[in-house]
């Protein structure tokens, strides 16, 4: 059983949003919830707002436990980009991007008959 959760055009740079999902990707959801919460980043606040909705819609819809559910896929895409100008000497612009971020998260059920999670492949 599968449950997924977006979040769209969070006002955050992709980049910055991948370096606090990769600290939670695999990990149960209690567990990947007390990283969050002890992480001092922008967009963790965000990504734990986004698993604490996963994990209350996987409670309400599939009745399923906190206990038995962990991050499968957790992505962060690209989103739109504001476009902005910078004015500088001699009448010229500099532009700006201010980047926004697309986050989608996959929880998945911890077997029971096997008592652990799917294993992914180690990177080398």
């Amino acid at each position: 059983m599968d449950i997924t959760a977006k979040l769209n055009n969070l006002r955050t740079a992709p980049r910055k949003v991948r370096q606090v999902i990769d600290l939670v990707r695999g990990k149960k959801a209690i567990e990947a919830q007390s990283i969050l919460l002890f992480t001092t980043n922008k967009s963790a606040k965000q990504v734990l707002k986004l698993l604490n909705s996963a994990i209350a819609s996987a409670h309400s819809n599939f009745q399923l436990g906190e206990s038995n559910l962990y991050i499968s896929k957790i992505i962060a895409d690209e989103g739109p980009k504001l476009k902005r100008w910078h004015p500088m000497s001699r009448g010229r612009a500099y532009p700006i991007e201010k980047r926004t971020s697309h986050i989608t998260l996959v929880l998945s059920e911890i077997d029971q008959k096997n008592n652990k999670k799917k294993k992914t492949k180690s990177r080398k």
